[in-house]
């Protein structure tokens, strides 16, 4: 298959913009009937008229609004590219961050508060499941991934896991369900929030195989902002990191249950091998330190 030809791109960009044959080919500097034929043999490769006529007026088709759309993302990133390698004027690329769906609000704006608080980095910040997150991320669609499960090397080979905090996961639910004698008195009669993809499910999951109960799984959330209102809302008790619910636990909304479990849900920041990595990734990667919020109730130091 031939290869676009991306001269007849940017001229189809500049009459796209403006709407007028006329008007584009002075901007461009070339002669009307030779940018009319470089957008014909653009609609031939692409199979689909670009233009149609409405009064004097060049009107996108369906087709054509569609190539907009990926010729403005092509001629971006290639603006990006320049001034990446650049480094014009000092200028400072945005930050593309990726972030497991699960991962909690809180810890994000934690760890990104230094650059935040430099002021001089623009942020792009998605969120969604690890695999589509680390495609992105190999594909150099992103910067950096924040995820809690470091990436198979099988399929991931090329990307590095910085780990950047390990907290205790602890049980968090209003007063009223916490009136419990043991660990297990309370796995076996409340119901449960967890998280559907992380670590802490695993750990939750061998936890109670040792305990010897089947417990009742009120919900399962990919998202932690969820978590935090199911549980205040006593719907049941949650599996979490101390800083998922950091704002109830200082209003006094929930309370941690005194039984520790032993889980411990550790953070990662994923890179790519990058010869030109984004300036803004050491003050993220030097964020060694357990970003920590009040320790459950009775665990250990």
């Amino acid at each position: 298959m031939d290869r676009l030809n991306y001269h007849h791109l940017r001229y189809f960009h500049e009459v796209a913009l403006v709407g007028n044959l006329t008007r584009a080919a002075e901007r461009l500097n070339v002669s009307q009937s030779a940018l009319s034929t470089q957008i014909r043999q653009l609609e031939e490769r692409l199979g689909h008229p670009l233009f149609e006529r409405a009064g004097r007026q060049l009107v996108l088709t369906e087709a054509g609004g569609i190539a907009l759309d990926h010729a403005n993302r092509i001629f971006s990133a290639g603006e990006e590219l320049v001034a990446a390698l650049e480094r014009r004027d000092g200028a400072v690329p945005p930050l593309r961050l990726g972030a497991q769906s699960t991962l909690s609000r809180n810890f994000q704006l934690r760890l990104l508060r230094p650059i935040i608080a430099a002021g001089n980095t623009d942020l792009i910040l998605s969120s969604g499941n690890n695999s589509g997150l680390l495609e992105a991320l190999q594909a150099l669609a992103l910067d950096v991934v924040l995820t809690t499960e470091a990436p198979p090397r099988d399929r991931f080979a090329d990307l590095i896991a910085h780990r950047i905090a390990g907290q205790p996961v602890g049980l968090y639910g209003v007063e009223s369900r916490l009136r419990h004698d043991s660990l297990k008195d309370l796995l076996s009669s409340e119901p449960i929030v967890l998280p559907t993809e992380s670590s802490i499910r695993t750990g939750f999951d061998s936890l109670v195989v040792r305990l010897g109960i089947t417990p009742r799984i009120a919900a399962e959330v990919d998202d932690m902002a969820m978590i935090r209102l199911l549980t205040r809302e006593g719907v049941g008790i949650a599996a979490a990191p101390a800083v998922v619910l950091a704002d109830e636990i200082e209003h006094g909304i929930v309370q941690a249950a005194p039984f520790p479990l032993n889980i411990t849900e550790t953070f990662y920041a994923i890179t790519a091998r990058r010869s030109f990595p984004h300036p803004s990734l050491d003050a993220l990667l030097r964020a060694t330190e357990p970003v920590q919020g009040p320790p459950p109730a009775g665990a250990a130091d």
